[in-house]
């Protein structure tokens, strides 16, 4: 088969991967086409923990058919038993010829061992194309086993001149209701999700899934003091128990303690409040590998103050409003010498909406125009 023909099954896995957003976690997205004489004769993906690998799915479908066949998955194929058996060991015995994987899976438990074992089964295996593609399909699960923080997604919804709200502070819709449900799938495929006590005090929102499949994130409310309004849907309807207040008082206000399955992290407090970096150790320590900020505007500006934002989403809505509170306010990258790039950056149409997704080069910022790291002033 030609490259073409590589790429657009590779690329097929990649669209059945994508099925299983906010419903994988913590395994990764992960397709499986199988094609015999240019023909798919089989494919899946995976739909959660515990449930069948995408490779097994395919390969009941394929039946007989996988024998000398071509597989195409979006990620190396697993070589443990986990919850489930070894997705090599299924290929092997179904006698597939051929195994072409976009990207190593980093679990250690695999990483390079699952291609190994095909090989060693007389399997013809190569890796690619679409690499780079596929290891961004997966950056959340990669940042499980290569990172050191959670990955930090920095979502926000803004108007054409960057407003997030009116002079008025209503900011309830800027987005139209297609990219409310990205939100929520953003949400499901996040581990937690942070809004400063501003933000919870004037939207009282739940941050929980609603508009799409998935579990609900652990809602992180950041606050130096802690004086929070205890009657907020994030504390009343906190069934789940999956509510954080983060805060750098010493002492915690009486009211948060007397919130039932209320989590309280007590975060070092810099010069100018809460320390991001502390917060996100504690999240890590926690077991949180993926952190869906939400804002508002000094929450996000911190993020990227602190140079803290692996990945930015903005939505823009085609309106403007001439006042308001802004998206990004001041970060000390005021000049065009100094101001914050983006690499692998893409626009994408939604709804009526416009979606911009990038990621932060803080690398290329020079150091004279970075501002200290003093932390995150909320109330």
């Amino acid at each position: 088969m030609s490259i073409d023909d590589h790429k657009k099954f590779m690329t097929r896995a990649m669209s059945l991967a994508l099925k299983g957003q906010g419903i994988t976690a913590p395994n990764p997205y992960v397709g499986a086409t199988i094609v015999k004489r240019g023909r798919i004769v089989g494919e899946g993906y995976h739909r959660g923990p515990g449930k069948p690998h995408a490779e097994v799915v395919a390969l009941r479908k394929a039946g007989r058919s996988a024998r000398g066949s071509t597989m195409y998955l979006n990620l190396e194929p697993c070589c443990h038993q986990g919850r489930t058996g070894p997705c090599s060991e299924e290929i092997i015995r179904a006698g597939v010829s051929e195994v072409h994987f976009a990207a190593t899976d980093p679990n250690p438990l695999v990483n390079g061992g699952g291609a190994r074992s095909l090989r060693k089964a007389g399997i013809k295996v190569s890796r690619g194309p679409l690499t780079a593609r596929a290891i961004a399909l997966n950056e959340l699960y990669r940042n499980r086993y290569l990172g050191s923080r959670p990955f930090v997604t920095l979502k926000t919804a803004q108007t054409l001149d960057g407003r997030i709200a009116g002079a008025d502070g209503v900011s309830q819709w800027i987005s139209g209701d297609k990219c409310l449900r990205l939100a929520h799938t953003l949400r499901a495929e996040s581990d937690a999700v942070v809004i400063g006590a501003a933000t919870a005090e004037a939207d009282n929102p739940q941050l929980t899934v609603r508009k799409t499949r998935g579990t609900n994130p652990y809602r992180i409310v950041l606050s130096t003091s802690g004086r929070i309004n205890p009657q907020l849907r994030l504390f009343r309807e906190n069934n789940d128990r999956r509510t954080i207040v983060a805060l750098s008082a010493k002492r915690i206000p009486r009211e948060l303690r007397e919130i039932r399955g209320l989590i309280i992290w007590q975060v070092e407090h810099g010069p100018d409040g809460l320390l991001l970096a502390d917060l996100l150790r504690k999240a890590w320590d926690y077991g949180i590998n993926s952190m869906l900020v939400e804002g508002g505007g000094r929450v996000s500006t911190s993020f990227l103050r602190e140079e803290l934002v692996d990945r930015h989403i903005m939505v823009i809505a085609p309106m403007a409003l001439g006042e308001g509170p802004s998206a990004i306010q001041d970060f000390g990258h005021s000049t065009i010498k100094s101001a914050l790039r983006y690499k692998n950056s893409k626009f994408e149409q939604c709804g009526n909406d416009i979606v911009f997704t990038g990621y932060p080069i803080f690398d290329n910022i020079p150091s004279r125009n970075k501002p200290s790291r003093n932390g995150l002033k909320a109330n």
